[in-house]
């Protein structure tokens, strides 16, 4: 970033690293469809399954369970589906449950009926209810089709890291298929789809460092899987038809290669996170820091000031030269109200701001982060001796 601005919402998108721009050129000059079988073809190919070993090691799976997709949402729209396969023969899911603090992608359901969607409710620390999961999941009716659970295992909004073993293990304990978003996981805590915990993750390649356009579903195994979300001429094994856009995967191979060679380095993101906080809370100290109390990942914080609207802050941030979100980036650039702190009983108006950092996060970026809020924290103050107004 340059000396007057810093950014700081690596959740939304993280910068494009430089590994991942060299692998996309090179890509870029490849002109052979993957598909095709002559010399030309074949080194396409080889790029493409170089990058699938890639993002399988990041997941720990095997790169044959990998299916590439344009991004996360499309991955979530393919595997939320009632409509399966268990080898050839058909299989049904009757209803789907989702988390109260999902990403939209998750909660909208892909391609069940708003009737079959299932709410898990949210504790108030942000971790979702497993004695309300596990009474859910023990009254479905096995009868009308199998149960599936498709949940985040990192929150995008407050960085709260899920009990996801836990929940995968009492989700298989009552039948039921589980696909875990680890968009905001991996890269930033371990992430291995072959513990038996779960059967399906999602990942998005421009949250790691990669190239917006590319993500991918990866399974455990592939002798179940989900009717097609796009058919075309048999990629992908036949899960996801068009031709590969190869200079994203390329970038999205190389991203995963460095997120899984740099995850011992997510202690000095943690150092730097609160230091962020140590720095809101000298400033305001009656702001109010989501999931302060429960494990995070390093590299998220997600604070409220009483009495000031996130929308409000963001644009005073902004002219102060530091770039962060009011909660999740997906909703068309509108900011309002975070659903995942009204899941988390926080009030029907309860909004915050996200800091969240990365690689390239320095020491530039928090002096900058500092004086703004700094700012920001006078304003307020002058605004009504205490605080200020709402509106």
């Amino acid at each position: 970033m340059s000396a007057t601005r810093a950014y700081l919402d690596f959740n939304a998108s993280a910068p494009l690293l430089e590994r991942a721009r060299v692998a996309m050129l090179d890509a870029l000059s490849m002109p052979a469809n993957p598909s095709s079988v002559h010399t030309e073809g074949r080194g396409a190919r080889r790029v493409l399954e170089d990058a699938r070993t890639h993002v399988a090691r990041l997941a720990g799976a095997r790169p044959e369970h990998v299916i590439f997709t344009s991004g996360a949402t499309e991955a979530a729209a393919m595997l939320l589906t009632p409509r399966w396969k268990m080898g050839r023969a058909p299989l049904g899911f009757s209803a789907l449950y989702v988390s109260a603090s999902d990403h939209p992608c998750i909660l909208k359901g892909g391609r069940f009926s708003q009737s079959d969607i299932k709410t898990i409710p949210v504790r108030p620390d942000g971790l979702i209810d497993l004695a309300e999961l596990e009474t859910l999941l023990a009254a479905h009716d096995r009868n009308a089709g199998l149960p599936l659970v498709a949940v985040h295992a990192v929150n995008n909004e407050t960085g709260i890291v899920q009990p996801v073993e836990e929940i995968g293990r009492m989700a298989k304990a009552h039948g039921a298929t589980t696909v875990f978003d680890a968009v905001q996981a991996a890269g930033r805590i371990p992430v291995d789809v072959s513990l038996g915990y779960t059967d399906y993750i999602i990942l998005s390649s421009h949250k790691i460092g990669g190239p917006k356009g590319a993500g991918a579903v990866v399974g455990s195994a592939d002798l179940m899987m989900p009717e097609p979300l796009i058919h075309g001429g048999g990629q992908e094994k036949g899960h996801r038809g068009g031709t590969e856009n190869l200079a994203a995967i390329a970038g999205f191979g190389a991203a995963a290669a460095e997120a899984f060679e740099g995850l011992g380095r997510m202690a000095a993101l943690s150092t730097m996170r609160d230091r962020f906080e140590a720095t809101i809370l000298k400033h305001v100290p009656d702001a109010v820091i989501h999931g302060r109390d429960v494990q995070r990942v390093a590299n998220t914080s997600f604070f409220s000031i009483p009495g000031m609207k996130a929308e409000t802050a963001q644009i005073a941030f902004d002219l102060g030269g530091v770039a962060l979100s009011a909660g999740s980036a997906c909703s068309s650039g509108r900011v309002g109200p975070s659903h995942v702190l009204q899941a988390m009983g926080q009030g029907d108006e309860a909004s915050a701001l996200r800091v969240s950092i990365g690689h390239s996060t320095s020491e530039q970026d928090l002096a900058l982060f500092d004086a703004a809020l700094a700012g920001i924290a006078k304003r307020r103050k002058n605004a009504t001796g205490t605080g200020m107004q709402a509106a």
